[in-house]
């Protein structure tokens, strides 16, 4: 109760002027505030919980040893993503040299009344999906995850991304064409064959 007494009485600018004059308790409201948010985009990029829970508290850590140097006349959130970010691009550097990070946690997927094969079937097109996703460009994959996979608005995206509505516009328009040529292969495996179809 105290937690959600504090979101709603939420004023940014005022707990990052305590937090910058050494106060560490006025950055929990602002973790708790963003912590979702943060462990979603960060799912969206590694494909694990786990990874993205340590990914989003590392980066809201880097942040913290960085307060000082933040202007607190600016949100927040967009100052944190790029640092969430650039942890997650290094993230997927390093494990798309050890090993394919999977789209979603196999834990994750419920099973109940699903046969093995539909089961296969669903992890190799999570697999494409993924894959797919990954040969996109930096910028392209941003968009897309934080407009799919967290639903943000135009104007929620044109803030985080620091960029204006009609570029948000545009370059989520051009995300979406380049990832339906990348999986347009995966998409017509997928269509039924007809009785004619060899």
């Amino acid at each position: 109760m105290q937690a959600q007494a504090e979101l709603d009485a939420f004023d940014e600018s005022a707990l990052l002027l305590r937090c910058q004059q050494g106060d560490r308790a006025s950055f929990d409201p602002i973790v708790l505030r963003y912590m979702r948010r943060a462990t979603a985009f960060a799912l969206g990029w590694t494909g694990s919980q786990q990874d993205a829970l340590d990914l989003s508290q590392e980066a809201f850590a880097q942040a913290f040893r960085s307060i000082r140097s933040f202007d607190t006349a600016r949100p927040f959130f967009p100052w944190y993503h790029r640092i969430l970010k650039n942890l997650c691009l290094n993230h997927i550097a390093k494990a798309s040299r050890r090993h394919e990070v999977p789209l979603v946690d196999d834990d994750e997927f419920e099973q109940d009344g699903v046969t093995p094969e539909q089961y296969a079937e669903r992890e190799e097109l999570r697999r494409q999906v993924w894959q797919a996703l990954r040969r996109l460009e930096p910028v392209h994959r941003e968009i897309l995850i934080l407009r799919e996979f967290q639903q943000l608005t135009y104007a929620e995206l044109s803030t985080v991304l620091e960029i204006r509505r009609g570029t948000v516009m545009s370059r989520l328009h051009e995300a979406r064409q380049k990832l339906r040529l990348q999986l347009e292969p995966v998409l017509r495996s997928q269509e039924p064959r007809g009785y004619g179809d060899a």
